[in-house]
């Protein structure tokens, strides 16, 4: 299936530094997009960290026998303890973290794979349907699937940007790593939102 991709990361109207990174693997290959966590020192070094880590080591492993979500997890996992190294190295930016999101594409393989950590989300335009593929790590979220949150009032709930994940953190919990479906005409896209 031949797949056509485009990348772009702006600032926007409400932040003085742009703390997002993304890479599009000029192969198709794969697809990452982090978004530093906004107001804390070093969101932008978060990001970068783990694009740069996680690119590095898809390319680095491409051709090894590794299963697509092993191949993944280990990538993220990675990218975790590469942030919390410079978390140490440079304790001005103790607080920084990212979110995530890695969709790979391999040749041998039927479906592509997606991991994410965080808020970042993974959308589907099929046809005149939009769809969120990913769900968030957050609180709001967690409350809406235990039933104590309505999804009307997480929509407009002060916590709704509190992560329960993101990388950079030494608890980081299960990388959550999913197959999906695709189709000739099917567009993804993952937006940032400052």
């Amino acid at each position: 299936m031949k797949r056509f991709f485009k990348g772009l990361t702006d600032t926007g109207v409400v932040r003085s530094v742009n703390q997002d990174h993304y890479y599009c693997d000029s192969e198709g290959r794969f697809f990452i997009v982090a978004d530093g966590m906004g107001g804390h020192t070093g969101g932008q070094e978060a990001s970068h960290i783990a694009t740069e880590t996680i690119k590095n080591y898809l390319q680095e492993k491409w051709s090894s026998d590794d299963a697509s979500p092993k191949l993944l997890e280990e990538a993220l996992k990675k990218a975790n303890r590469a942030i919390l190294l410079d978390q140490q190295q440079h304790p001005e930016r103790s607080d920084m973290g990212t979110t995530i999101v890695v969709l790979m594409f391999r040749e041998d393989q039927l479906r592509p794979w997606c991991a994410h950590i965080g808020d970042s989300r993974l959308y589907r335009l099929r046809g005149h349907g939009l769809e969120q593929i990913t769900e968030d790590h957050t609180w709001v979220a967690c409350a809406v699937s235990s039933g104590a949150l309505s999804p009307d009032l997480a929509r407009t709930h002060p916590y709704r940007h509190v992560l329960s994940q993101c990388l950079g953190r030494d608890d980081l919990g299960e990388i959550e790593v999913q197959s999906l479906d695709v189709q000739a005409g099917d567009r993804g896209c993952i937006p940032v939102w400052q």
